[in-house]
């Protein structure tokens, strides 16, 4: 039983959307569907779990945070007080209001840096990585959707896509994992 992938083309945003919900009700497997544009409410139509990327960003704005107040207890109260302006140099809570611009910046710095760190490795997208794109013209103005075979059920498939209005469907042979 060899593993097919169909690649079907569609030229339209709604009529993807009309053929990834037809699909998934015929409980058949889509691989992947590259567009040229994010398409509202595709990952859902598809099926794909929420992200948990907003978790992450959280215990990297924590993290930030702790880093900050650690920093700045340490420099400025532990290693080297200072008077500045006449103020109390010897508790960091008396000190807490001129320090909070600096918490707040290293909470978004670690926030944000970590989570792009974390999207690209969750993605695998790395320096020098090769595209997995299929058709350049999914980068243009068409829609690609990848559909998982077997010899067994590719007529059929082909037949579905074609009345989804797919205009070009094209069957390969599926290889090994890109991810």
């Amino acid at each position: 039983m060899a593993s097919k992938v169909i690649q079907a083309f569609y030229t339209d945003d709604d009529v993807l959307m009309d053929a990834v919900k037809k699909v998934r009700k015929e409980h058949h497997h889509i691989e992947e569907v590259f567009t040229p544009f994010p398409v509202h409410g595709l990952d859902k139509a598809m099926g794909l779990p929420h992200t948990r990327l907003a978790i992450t960003a959280f215990m990297y704005g924590c993290l930030g945070l702790t880093v900050a107040i650690t920093m700045m207890n340490f420099i400025m109260i532990e290693d080297w007080p200072q008077n500045i302006g006449g103020k109390p140099s010897f508790s960091f809570i008396e000190n807490m209001p001129s320090f909070v611009p600096v918490m707040f910046e290293l909470t978004v710095f670690f926030s944000a840096h970590l989570m792009v760190i974390t999207f690209y490795m969750r993605s695998r997208i790395w320096p020098f990585k090769e595209a997995e794109n299929p058709d350049v013209r999914t980068t243009d103005d068409h829609f690609l959707m990848e559909v998982s075979a077997t010899s067994e059920n590719v007529d059929e498939l082909i037949g579905m896509l074609a009345e989804t209005g797919a205009t070009e469907i094209k069957v390969k042979d599926k290889q090994g994992d890109n991810h």
